[in-house]
């Protein structure tokens, strides 16, 4: 076999390679085993040459593979215009004895790298060189193109199927508290966020309420730095904040977050609220991912419009429009439910003294102050879990689950000292307080009547006291 035939056999088995290699390509849409593959027969085919693929997108692991990040502002100028040219480009050098040369990774939508080929102790590639590798570079690009296209497209669908999920899940009559920890719930998981918070804005926009489902991190006191520099952002331009290195003030030991995504939560037009994801990491979030959650929002926010709508209507059902006492309605439903469950519980019926003369001597407005004032005191002397009512004209009451007798009659005494001592103009009020337990058959009916007899009697002893009713009565 002379020379000739040789260097023809080698020119066959390299174009058979890269038959092969392309045939490969073209069957697998995993980045990195594109890379692995295109690797692989540079080595087979060049194995005394050096090579490196300069990507200007870094969407892959590619492990301990010749890869660096292409650099639009590096000192690698024939780098650099084969990426914006989209032409095979040269670079020599004397001193080091090799030529080094840079083939495009070209696609039918644009360039996704250079491949860079270092010949050592040549003085110029071969054409014949040159014609391969920008034909393997060509390949690779185009394997690249439909690789990341492809999972472009998956990640599309992915997107389109979260917002799909979020949005049914959210228009199927959820609770505020349920919709706001399905929304932290879906963000942790497709954003990797460290934090998520929502917040409500007062009717005045002065304050902001931290809404149910937020993250823990947003209910303490580290958290303001951040909440109210959002909400100065948001109230100054009603736009989504993409921030992907902030530094605000630190404070030892506490977590600094750098990258922070806001979005308003607009309502008719209105400004609501906004919400808030964060991470410790400068640049976590990426702007597909900001605007993924702009649009999962904008899908959600009827739902949760929906949500804080439905929960004030029901507020307002179940609210003393005056002083914003539970309704009669509601106090019933709950001592019904805490006589079938709890094991006792005490009831409180409050009457203001004198009302009729308080209203005729200063008028109704102040009547309607001192009802205000009494239910004030109310709230302030109760726990979370009981329940403070508007009973009728001027009759408050008070029910205390789980609460014995004793401990009830307490809390009435004190409120009666505290009505008397802290009202303006200076009021007070007669209590009657009745108790029962499951030893002794009862009904919320006969529990009422027992503290209404109860309140007549210390109406009719010297008012500004508490009566106990049990099975005797007791004056205190």
């Amino acid at each position: 076999m002379d020379d000739l035939e040789g260097d023809f056999l080698l020119e066959v088995n390299k174009y058979k390679r890269l038959f092969h290699i392309t045939n490969k390509f073209h069957s697998s849409l995993d980045v990195d085993i594109l890379i692995g593959e295109l690797f692989i027969t540079l080595q087979e085919v060049y194995p005394n040459f050096s090579y490196y693929l300069l990507l200007s997108q870094d969407t892959h692991s590619h492990s301990d593979l010749p890869i660096i990040d292409l650099e639009y502002d590096g000192e690698n100028i024939a780098a650099i215009n084969a990426y914006v040219l989209g032409i095979v480009q040269f670079e020599y050098s004397i001193v080091e004895k090799h030529v080094i040369l840079y083939a495009p990774l070209k696609g039918r939508q644009g360039i996704y790298g250079v491949l860079q080929v270092i010949a050592p102790n040549t003085a110029e590639f071969p054409d014949t060189e040159v014609e391969f590798i920008t034909l393997l570079a060509g390949c690779a690009g185009s394997a690249l193109e439909n690789a990341q296209l492809y999972q472009q497209s998956r990640r599309a669908i992915a997107d389109l199927e979260l917002i799909n999920e979020t949005s049914h899940r959210l228009n199927s009559n959820l609770r505020l508290a349920e919709t706001m920890t399905f929304m932290s719930e879906q963000i942790i998981s497709s954003f990797e966020a460290e934090e998520v918070g929502f917040f409500l804005f007062s009717q005045d926009q002065e304050n902001i309420k931290v809404l149910p489902g937020s993250t823990t991190y947003f209910f303490t006191k580290q958290a303001r730095i951040y909440i109210d520099y959002i909400k100065e952002k948001i109230q100054k331009g009603n736009e989504p904040l993409f921030i992907g290195d902030i530094t605000l003030p630190s404070f030892k030991n506490i977590k600094n977050f750098h990258s922070i995504i806001a979005i308003p939560i607009i309502q008719s037009e209105n400004l609501k609220g906004f919400s808030i994801i964060m991470h410790q990491t400068p640049y976590f979030f990426s702007f597909e991912t900001f605007k993924l959650l702009q649009s999962l929002l904008h899908h959600s926010s009827l739902a949760l419009t929906n949500s804080m709508l439905r929960e004030e209507l029901e507020k307002l059902v179940i609210t003393d429009h005056l002083t914003k006492l539970h309704s009669r309605k509601f106090l019933d439903e709950k001592i019904q439910n805490s006589m079938k469950k709890d094991e006792e519980g005490t009831f409180i019926l409050i009457d203001i003294d004198n009302f009729k003369e308080i209203n005729d001597t200063y008028g109704h407005q102040i009547g309607d102050e001192l009802l205000i004032q009494v239910a004030n005191l109310i709230k302030g002397n109760i726990r979370g879990n009981d329940v403070g009512a508007r009973w009728g004209g001027e009759e408050l009451a008070i029910y205390l689950p789980l609460v014995p007798l004793d401990v009830g009659t307490t809390i009435a005494e004190r409120l009666v000292e505290k009505v008397s001592t802290s009202s303006s103009p200076h009021i007070t009020v007669s209590c009657g307080v009745s108790y029962w337990n499951k030893e002794r058959l009862d009904s919320y009916k006969y529990l009422f009547k027992r503290a209404d007899e109860a309140l007549y009697l210390a109406k009719g002893t010297g008012k500004n006291k508490v009566v106990t009713q049990e099975d005797n009565i007791k004056v205190s």
